[in-house]
């Protein structure tokens, strides 16, 4: 159900083929009926179908205009106050009334004053803050002259200017859906506020006739009888001078007719002004059922136009959910892939830097293992030497002497047995180095790494030239030694 505190009622006023009903039916979609030139198709009060607008709840009131051909002025306000004092009743208040004006107009006529004046008394100076007087019709003549009717309305105290000054806006439209939209942006947001009729008729418990709008009617219609009178009166001296030269009895018989006549006007003008009361009574009653329907209808339409939000609310709300879902299943994605990009990365990152330590200690414990068999190798090599040796041999080589001549020979086939393990050793590794190699080449590696492992592989083969260079020394010291010793011994034969 609509919130009433969001629904509004604006009332759409002004004088007969002001473009009232063509307002409402561009600011709401409605499909009023609209009258031609002058002619009023508005005889009763109309509402239009309640739209949103910012928001809120929008229903404009088409009020029927003074000057109808058909009713008179005294019939349109009794239907008037009629209507806004039994909604007032109900408890309905308006946030601001429109007053449409015609720009086209080349002047604003006796009667156009005297309707502004009533609706000046029926809206009251404290409600006119909520006023806007709409001037439309535009471009149908030159814009300078549209512009300086405009400043005239705007300027002259006859016109305009005192509502101006107590509130009221003068804006214009264009007859567009976004003018119209933007001239009702200017109420929406305002207080209701009750208007001067409803509170003197409901409030105050004054007869029609008694307020201020119906007191301004009332002397319209005295002044208007006093101009008929001074009309009448002129005329009949007219008469007199023309029918000066005429029989008495066709004179007498025109005066008659004259005073007839006369006596008819006033009779209609005092009957207007005395049958205010009892109009506002049958209007009010006969409005007590159309009022009734009329807010039934509108209730309907109200209850239609909140099925339709809640259906677009429950709509939008299923298309956030819909989105929300999508978004976390792509943030759930994302965040699997960032978890799969920060493992890569890490592998990328430390498992080289891992396999090049393990490759490094796995060389060291290599080489220290190599160096053991060589030393255990060379012990053993020499326990059998001197396990094997007689007499003063044995005794020499028990007490950790021996002869030149076999501590070289000894020296000689350690290193030779030394570089035979090492080349034996090479020929096994090869092919585990040729497959880390291959595997490296798949895996990008850490330079740190590489940089152990190169250093690593140099210091190795330092140490296997050095091995080879002193085996070269020992075997060129040891022949060059056997042949000196040779030679002394042929000598000394």
């Amino acid at each position: 159900m609509t919130n009433p505190d969001r629904e509004i009622r604006i009332a759409v006023m002004g004088a007969t083929g002001s473009g009232k009903s063509t307002f409402i039916n561009e600011a709401s979609g409605s499909d009023l009926p609209v009258g031609r030139g002058l002619e009023s198709y508005t005889s009763e009060v109309q509402t239009s179908r309640p739209f949103v607008l910012n928001g809120r709840v929008v229903t404009l009131i088409d009020i029927p205009g003074f000057d109808d051909m058909t009713r008179s002025d005294t019939d349109i306000l009794s239907m008037i106050a009629a209507y806004l004092s039994r909604t007032y009743e109900h408890g309905a208040r308006l946030a601001g009334v429109i007053y449409m004006h015609r720009i086209s107009d080349l002047r604003m006529s006796g009667t156009s004053k005297r309707n502004f004046r009533i609706f000046r008394e029926l809206c009251g100076e404290s409600s006119l803050r909520n006023v806007l007087i709409v001037t439309n019709m535009w471009s149908e003549v030159k814009r300078e002259i549209e512009e300086a009717r405009e400043a005239e309305l705007r300027s002259k105290d006859e016109f305009f200017k005192p509502v101006i000054e107590k509130g009221a806006q003068l804006l214009r439209h264009d007859g567009t859906l976004g003018s119209a939209h933007t001239i009702l942006h200017y109420l929406i947001k305002n207080h209701p506020a009750a208007l001067r009729i409803q509170q003197e008729i409901i409030d105050e418990h004054k007869p029609i006739e008694k307020t201020a709008a119906g007191s301004e009617l009332r002397r319209a219609l005295d002044e208007q009888a006093d101009r008929h009178k001074e009309e009448i009166r002129d005329l009949r001296a007219e008469m007199e001078a023309a029918m000066h030269v005429r029989d008495e009895e066709t004179r007498g018989e025109f005066q008659k007719a004259l005073e007839k006549k006369q006596q008819d006007h006033l009779h209609i003008i005092e009957q207007s002004s005395q049958r205010m009361a009892s109009e506002f009574t049958a209007e009010r009653a006969r409005l007590e059922a159309r009022i009734t329907q009329m807010e039934g209808e509108h209730h309907k339409q109200l209850q239609t136009l909140a099925d339709l939000q809640g259906e677009i609310t429950r709509v939008l709300q299923e298309k956030r959910q819909q989105e929300s879902l999508h978004l976390r299943k792509q943030s759930e994605v994302f965040a699997a892939e960032e978890v799969e990009d920060e493992r890569r990365t890490y592998e990328l990152e430390e498992c080289p830097g891992a396999r090049a330590l393990a490759e490094e200690s796995h060389q060291k414990h290599h080489v220290r293992s190599l160096l053991e068999e060589v030393e255990k190798a060379y012990t053993a090599k020499e326990n059998a030497e001197i396990a094997g040796a007689k007499g003063p041999e044995v005794q020499r080589r028990r007490e950790g002497l021996a002869t030149p001549e076999e501590e070289k020979q000894r020296q000689g086939s350690a290193i030779v047995e030394v570089a035979e393990r090492v080349h034996a050793h090479e020929g096994e590794v090869k092919p585990a180095h040729l497959q880390d190699g291959l595997e490296q080449a798949k895996t990008p590696e850490n330079p740190f790494a590489t940089f152990v492992r190169t250093a690593s592989l140099f210091v190795f083969g330092y140490f296997i030239l050095l091995g080879f260079w002193e085996v070269l020394r020992f075997l060129w010291g040891y022949l060059t030694a056997s042949d000196t010793w040779v030679d002394y011994a042929y000598y000394d034969a």
